[in-house]
Parts: structure tokens; C-alpha cells; sequence
């Protein structure tokens, strides 16, 4: 069996020289073939990296995307090119590949080796570092397979953690405006939270909307109910069950709070709202608040 470990390493001093030298797209299979021959001639993978590299070239303003909302206080320019290429190339792994072929786990840990082999002193642990954090952001896939012994629980089964959140708006000299928040995925979404033990439904909403962007909301009515399954790092697999509302609020500035995977939170006029990029179970919970919203009018 060719050794993965050796063909990544070759994708990642190609894709070193691509990115330190500035060569063109088109110029990068020369520089491959040169460093599969010289490097590991009969021993490495082929299509294995052809399809990573082309893989990382394709999806790099995507993958260099996350790393700068990962990592906000390390602009991509300001990474060394080793580390940011072993970034790229463990990213492209870890959302991208075929889990059955590279599981998550797998993704991260080969992209820390490499960090270890090839970058600083401190390479290691930002890779994991940034890496780390992406992995959590995306629901820790693969997570439950590393107890073996762990039985698959039935949907029905599963623990089920109940979140509430909200559609706020405002007016402003006559201008009806949103609140959204923005996650580190590139999504703007709605800000909602776990109800605390003793709180109702509508008191957890106003107790998150407080916390996470700033603002004392009051609640009109609710929007609807959205289900969905995550991976707890203690109980696997949980149902996240999500009640919206359609609440107001003053027009005052937005206060993200300091928690991983948001990096913004704006108003947005109601007009510009549906040119946004919102997950797809949320653009109907915000397409029904507006529709309340101008019925009132």
C-alpha cells in the first residue's frame, strides 16, 4: 500500500513552492512530477495526490476563508507558508474529503505530523489549535467511532437538549431592521442557546439574545421549530430542538459576545436580507418573520 503520509508531504512542498514562488495554476503538474520523482519515485500515491493537490488548489479561497475566521488574529499573510499550507491542505481533508476515505480524525492528526516534520517550533500546535476549533464548529464528526464499543443509539433515544432563539427587529427613523449574527462558516443565522433548568422557553430566548448580541427583546410570536442531530463530546449523538421567535427590540448597537463560532453580528435592512447567505433551515424561519413583519404594516 503506497504511504499516504509520504504523498501528503509531497502535495505540501508543491504546494510550498506554488505559494512562496507565485507559479501559475497551470505550471503546478511540473512541479509535482519533480517532486514525486525526487522524493518518493515508485512509492507514492498518484491519484491519491493529484486529487488532493487539485482539491486544495480549487477550494483555497474557500479553505483560507476559514482559517482567517479560525484563527482572526492571524491574518493569512501573517502565517508562514509552511504552516499555512499544511492549514489549507488539513482543512481541504477534513471538510471536503470522503470520510469513509479520510476520517476526520485521520485529517487532523496527519496535518499536525506534518506540522511537526516540517514547520517551527510552535507549528504543531497552532495546526491543532485551528484545526481543533473547525472540528468542534462542525459537530466533531467521527467522534462516537473512536469507543468501538459504543452502540449506535436510535434517533428516538437520543438525548434531546431544547434551544430557543429569535427574528429581532427595529425600527429606525421609519426603516424596519434585523439582527443577525455571522458564523465562522461564512452563514449569517439567528442567535439563539440552550434553555437553562427552570426557564421557560421564551425566558431562555430573552436571557440568549441579552447575552450573545446585546439586547432586551419582547416577544410577539413564535416563528417555528427546527430539529436537528450534533455530536456531544460526552453523550455522542444529541436532537437539538430550536423554537423561534419574532421579537422587537430598541435600535441599539449590537454586542457580539466573546464565544467560539460567531465573528460578527450587524443590523440589516429588511430589503437586503434575503440576498444574504443563510442556512437553509433557517431562510424560511426569516422569510415568515418578514412576511409577519410587513402584514403589520
Amino acid at each position: 500500500m503506497a504511504n499516504r503520509h509520504l504523498s501528503r508531504s509531497i502535495v505540501l512542498q508543491t504546494l510550498f513552492e506554488w505559494d512562496l514562488n507565485d507559479i501559475d495554476k497551470k505550471a503546478l503538474t511540473e512541479v509535482l512530477n519533480r517532486n514525486v520523482e525526487e522524493f518518493a519515485p515508485n512509492k507514492a500515491d498518484n491519484p491519491f495526490i493529484e486529487k488532493l493537490l487539485d482539491g486544495v488548489i480549487g477550494k483555497q479561497s474557500e479553505l483560507d476563508q476559514v482559517i482567517e475566521k479560525a484563527a482572526p488574529e492571524w491574518p493569512i499573510d501573517r502565517i508562514s507558508p509552511v504552516d499555512r499550507n499544511i492549514l489549507r491542505l488539513g482543512l481541504f481533508e477534513l471538510l471536503f474529503a470522503d470520510r469513509k476515505e479520510v476520517p476526520a480524525k485521520v485529517a487532523i492528526n496527519e496535518a499536525i505530523e506534518l506540522a511537526k516534520q516540517f514547520g517551527g517550533d510552535n507549528s504543531s500546535r497552532f495546526v491543532n489549535g485551528v484545526l481543533g476549533a473547525v472540528y468542534k464548529e462542525i459537530g466533531e464528526p467521527g467522534k462516537e467511532e473512536q469507543g468501538k464499543k459504543k452502540k449506535a443509539v436510535p434517533f428516538d433515544e437520543m438525548p434531546i437538549f431544547r434551544l430557543s432563539g429569535a427574528v429581532v427587529y427595529a425600527m429606525e427613523d421609519n426603516v424596519m431592521y434585523l439582527a443577525l449574527v455571522h458564523d465562522i462558516f461564512g452563514h449569517w443565522t439567528l442567535s439563539k442557546g440552550k434553555i437553562e433548568e427552570g426557564e421557560t422557553v421564551e425566558e431562555g430566548a430573552k436571557r440568549e439574545l441579552k447575552e450573545e448580541i446585546g439586547l432586551d427583546i419582547t416577544i410577539e410570536a413564535e416563528l417555528g421549530k427546527n430539529e436537528y442531530v450534533a455530536s456531544h463530546p460526552e453523550l455522542g449523538k444529541i436532537r437539538k430542538q430550536v423554537t423561534y421567535y419574532l421579537a422587537e427590540s430598541p435600535y441599539t448597537e449590537l454586542t457580539l459576545e466573546n464565544k467560539g463560532g460567531l465573528d460578527d453580528a450587524q443590523w440589516f435592512k429588511v430589503a437586503d436580507i434575503l440576498d444574504l447567505n443563510f442556512y437553509e433551515d433557517i431562510l424560511p424561519i426569516v422569510t415568515k418573520a418578514i412576511t409577519m413583519l410587513v402584514a403589520k404594516k
